[in-house]
């Protein structure tokens, strides 16, 4: 035993004198490769303890690879136990707050926003606080390693200490999930500056294992590290890279998100969500360029050999060839081949002007951001822009666009998306732009956003949605984005409301571009403002004022009811108005007869949006509408209505019982006729014809069920016409006349089809006209069709088809002569 002793004492002490200089060749190797690999070793403290504890430098490289590639957590570093349940919290951030996996770099970008906003508030009184060098570049930069599947995202803010990395990495936890849901649906202000919250969470959307590596002003740097397993780890970092300042989170992505190793990827993020952020991003991204290099020798000698062949032989030529080989000689010959560089590349050039003053900001930097948000590459300019800051219990700055046109889907799925286009921002951070509570649907072909910076940022959709703020915002978003839309008629000379303006005064170059503005707003989406005089009960009257049309007196100009109103007769109280399916149509109705006449102004409403809006808007200041087409049109008194009535009351009551099979209301004296005989109007509250029209035209529609809803048909007589005259005179003097009901009945056919119906059985309606027709030329009525000569033809064939033998037979029956000729 003694003889062991020795050697083995000696063993020892050539152990602990080798093992400083192996510590320091490890160290060493660690800096100076810490640009290659994203996590060098550290080396352990407890060399000895370790198996194979006399390997050689790249084992430990190759040992501490594998750890790091298993996500295991460093066993020098301090412990920490989340104290909720991981599982229940992650549950949480995937199904409650975050519908996709993308949003976790929009989230990483926040907090280090936040970050740089924290140091560069602290550095207004502490300019030193900055440091030298790289550290005052208040920037975000990110890196991707595909080979290692990691991203990193580094920021010069103002980092955390090793109590900031205990307290806000684990204060979603440590509060227990209970209590973040509680506190979340409270106040959902879990946003401090330079302070994590749940939004760092969503990181384990996409990785397994996350390093945060942080260097404060005031303590060493320290590097934080988890696999989201219940368990966090903190420990001294002197091994990475010094940071100076700020915070690097190393993402090692899982197997299923690939997709964000590609540079592409990351920067359509960037672009969808992190545009807007005060401080650049940058992207270390790599790219083909052409260079220049020395060609090979064996090329250079093909090119002078072939030059030689190409010479011409002529003396005279011999000495500008040797000149021009001399300089061949000189220049060094090259070719062009494509190398891969990397570079930092900024990807938000796109400034936030909703931040700026709006008299500062151009209408050439309005159009540029419309377009960029819009994603609209055109040249056209938007028609209107609004600019403003709310100020109060709910502070916002928004920047509305009202598009040049209007897109070619945006009434099919009206009622169908949620999609706005209006995006919500809050501290400069994209959070959605699903929010169709901001605005309401009528008003969703407008473009632009809304930053915030009293909402909460890392809260679901949901939970935003009933958010007392929105109900604030969404009122003043309405009041600003009607005042926009006002504003382009106000500017607009050529509109309706600014007639006289145009007369008395002149208009510069500006005016001139404004020409038109409003009449293309409305032909884009003028069918908007009708919905929103629907939906809308609050801002009704406002909707009104933006009201276009066209009518009896506008030459065919758009006017509007403030212009309506301006030409209405004196005594007249009510706002007449006709519905149909084209102007020229509308303009021959018998409706307009009377109405002509006596110079009164009717407005044609075309669409078919304008039958439901006419249900809502009754009046407009203090004028009711009137359909002319409906009972109940009054065109001041006539002193002959009472004689009128009373002379026709034989003939209207007698036509009201012949047309009892045709649900007939009533058959009444009409003061809307000049020189049409009758025409078929409908009761007040119920469909007009062309409503009518419109329901049969749905593709679902059940006729069983909207007999109820169709008005009363009233038939409204001319008593100053011939054939209402002659008819009085035949019904006095033989009320059983069959061709005086016949006349009757063809009467009340036609003012049918000619007030806008459809004919229940038209092909009695032909044959009344047939025997009009027949009266007319004096033709019998028993008169009958002449017989068709195909009919005796195609009845002989058939006889002699009948009576001629079997085909067999015939050909039996032929002789072997006729074979032999055939």
């Amino acid at each position: 035993m003694g003889k062991w002793t020795i050697p083995s004492v000696l063993l020892v002490l050539c152990l602990l004198c080798a093992l400083p200089d192996q510590g320091r060749k490890l160290r060493a190797n660690a800096e100076g490769d810490s640009e290659e690999l994203v996590d060098p070793p550290k080396v352990e403290e407890k060399l000895g303890a370790v198996p194979n504890g006399l390997s050689t430098d790249s084992d430990v490289v190759k040992r501490e690879s594998e750890s790091i590639s298993k996500r295991s957590l460093r066993n020098s570093a301090e412990k920490f136990e989340f104290q909720a349940e991981v599982s229940r919290l992650m549950d949480i951030l995937v199904n409650s707050l975050y519908s996709n996996k993308d949003i976790f770099l929009r989230e990483l970008i926040s907090n280090a926003s936040d970050a740089l906003d924290k140091i560069r508030f602290l550095a207004l009184t502490d300019k030193d606080i900055l440091g030298e060098g790289d550290d005052t570049k208040l920037e975000i930069q990110m890196k991707v390693d595909k080979e290692k599947r990691i991203v990193t995202l580094r920021d010069r803010g103002i980092g955390m200490t090793k109590e900031d990395l205990i307290k806000n990495l684990g204060t979603i936890a440590k509060s227990g999930t209970s209590a973040f849901v509680e506190k979340m649906q409270t106040s959902g202000d879990l946003n401090l500056i330079g302070q994590f919250g749940v939004g760092f969470y969503s990181v384990y959307l996409v990785a397994d294992y996350v390093e945060v590596i942080s260097k404060h002003n005031d303590d060493k740097q320290y590097v934080w590290e988890s696999k989201a397993d219940g368990a966090f780890a903190i420990s001294e970092d002197t091994w990475n890279e010094p940071l100076g300042r700020g915070t690097e989170i190393r993402l090692h992505l899982r197997e299923e998100a690939g997709e964000y190793l590609e540079e592409s990827k990351l920067k359509d993020l960037v672009k969808k969500y992190s545009e807007f952020i005060n401080f650049p991003i940058y992207l270390w991204a790599s790219k083909e360029v052409d260079v220049e290099v020395p060609a090979d020798e064996d090329e250079s000698s093909d090119e002078e050999e072939s030059s030689e062949t190409s010479s011409s032989g002529e003396e005279g030529d011999e000495d500008t060839e040797k000149t021009e080989d001399e300089d061949a000689e000189k220049k060094p010959k090259t070719k062009k081949v494509k190398e891969t560089s990397s570079e930092w590349e900024l990807l938000n050039d796109v400034k936030a002007i909703w931040l700026r003053n709006p008299k500062e900001v151009t209408d050439e930097e309005y159009t540029k951001f419309y377009h960029s948000l819009a994603k609209d590459f055109s040249d056209e300019k938007p028609l209107a822009w609004s600019h403003f800051t709310a100020e109060g219990d709910v502070e916002f700055k928004a920047v509305l666009f009202v598009p040049p046109k209007a897109p070619s889907d945006l009434y099919e799925s009206y009622y169908n998306s949620n999609k706005s286009n209006l995006k919500l921002y809050v501290r400069r951070v994209f959070i959605s732009d699903e929010f169709d509570e901001l605005l309401p649907k009528y008003l969703n072909f407008l473009k632009g956003l809304v930053d915030s910076d009293t909402l909460p940022l890392n809260v679901s959709r949901e939970m935003l949605q009933q958010h007392s703020s929105l109900k604030t915002i969404k009122k003043k978003l309405i009041r600003k984005a009607l005042d926009m839309i006002r504003k382009i008629a106000e500017e607009d000379p050529e509109d309706a409301n600014n007639k006289d303006k145009k007369d008395t005064e002149k208009f510069g170059d500006e005016e001139d571009e404004k020409k038109g503005q409003y009449a293309k707003f409305w032909n884009e989406f003028g069918k908007s403002i009708k919905l929103g005089i629907i939906e809308d009960a609050t801002n009704r009257n406002r909707l009104a004022k933006l009201l276009r049309f066209e009518s009896t007196k506008s030459d065919g100009q758009l006017t509007s009811l403030d212009q309506y109103i301006s030409r209405m007769k004196s005594g007249q109280k009510d706002i007449f108005y006709i519905t149909g399916t084209s102007k020229e149509q509308l303009e021959k109705s018998p409706f307009l007869e009377r109405l002509k006449k006596k110079n009164y102004e009717v407005i044609f409403f075309t669409d078919p949006v304008d039958e439901y809006l006419m249900q809502y808007l009754m009046d407009y200041e203090d004028s009711k509408f009137q359909n002319v087409s409906k009972e109940g049109l009054k065109l001041g008194k006539d002193s002959k209505d009472k004689d009128l009535k009373e002379s026709y009351k034989e003939l209207t009551k007698w036509w009201k019982s012949a047309l009892a099979s045709d649900n007939v209301d009533d058959v009444k004296i009409s003061n809307r006729l000049d020189n049409t005989p009758c025409v078929v109007v409908t009761s007040k509250y119920g469909w007009s014809a062309n409503m009518e029209r419109i329901m049969q035209s749905q593709t679902l529609s059940d006729a069983n069920k909207q007999g109820y809803m169709r008005g009363k048909r009233v038939l409204e007589i001319n008593p100053r016409h011939p054939i209402i005259k002659e008819l009085r005179e035949r019904v006095v003097k033989n009320p059983e006349d069959e061709s005086v009901k016949n006349t009757a009945q063809l009467m009340y056919q036609t003012a049918l089809m000619e007030s806008g119906f459809t004919l229940s059985d038209p092909k009695d309606f032909a044959s009344r006209i047939h025997d009009s027709v027949k009266s007319g030329l004096n033709i019998s009525p028993d008169a009958a069709v002449e017989e068709d000569d195909d009919a005796d033809e195609a009845e002989t064939e058939s006889k002699e088809e009948a009576s001629a033998p079997p085909k067999d037979e015939a050909e039996d029956a032929e002789t072997p002569e006729a074979k032999d000729e055939l």
